[in-house]
């Protein structure tokens, strides 16, 4: 499951649907340590206009939100959050 990255933990939801998407993210975010980073996996659509706004209003950074493949912008993205 988890993939090499710089983050300290990986989360893949590209198989859930609303609201799962952000529950499952959210409660990764709740068992992290503050300053952890968390990289996501998800889909294009509601999970990618719904998670990162969520985890905002949690008051949460959002690093970087980027596609997996450039030549694919509704595709998988990545998004790279750290817990406050």
């Amino acid at each position: 499951m988890a993939e090499k990255s710089s983050t300290d933990l990986f989360l893949d939801i590209t198989s859930q649907v609303c609201p799962l998407t952000f529950v499952k993210t959210k409660l990764m975010v709740e068992r992290m340590d503050a300053g952890q980073t968390l990289e996501v996996r998800l889909n294009a659509g509601e999970p990618l206009e719904n998670v990162p706004r969520s985890l905002s209003e949690l008051g949460h950074s959002i690093l970087s939100v980027q596609p997996e493949r450039k030549d694919e912008p509704e595709g998988i993205h990545r998004l790279i959050v750290r817990k406050n």
